[in-house]
């Protein structure tokens, strides 16, 4: 085997502060996929912390995000992702010829509370889920 066919897919997932629904995705993605799938998250405009009521409703399903801190999107992710989910950034994510590309309408859970965050938590998960199957289906 070549180290091309060897290769763990890469997903980079974008909103616009990566405190919310981007972090909740790379957090399932990284449980779920159990190493099977390279993870990236970043934001257009990182807020300087996660959002405590994403921490929170990640933690309901034993899901620790508490260390992780948003990060500003760079070009150099994009390049080295092979599928790149974006979330209500708009038009700043760059576009590479020969990645896939996907947009997921969610909605933004900045400023609410974890009763509000629970069900886009669980749209993320089944989501995350079918990702997985298409990229990595030995990991289920």
């Amino acid at each position: 085997m070549t180290a091309e066919t060897t290769k763990k897919p890469s997903v980079l997932f974008v909103c616009v502060h990566n405190a919310g629904r981007s972090q909740m995705a790379a957090a399932f993605l990284t449980t779920l996929a159990k190493g099977e799938i390279e993870v990236r998250s970043a934001g257009s405009q990182p807020a300087d912390k996660v959002n405590p009521a994403a921490v929170e409703a990640m933690a309901e399903l034993g899901i620790d995000m508490s260390a992780e801190i948003p990060k500003v999107l760079t070009t150099g992710a994009v390049r080295e992702s092979d599928v790149v989910i974006t979330m209500g950034c708009g038009d700043t994510c760059p576009i590479f010829p020969g990645k896939r590309y996907e947009d997921w309408e969610l909605e933004d859970p900045a400023g609410q509370g974890v009763e509000s965050v629970r069900p886009i938590r669980d749209d993320i998960r089944a989501r995350i889920e079918g990702l997985i199957n298409s990229l990595a289906p030995a990991a289920k």
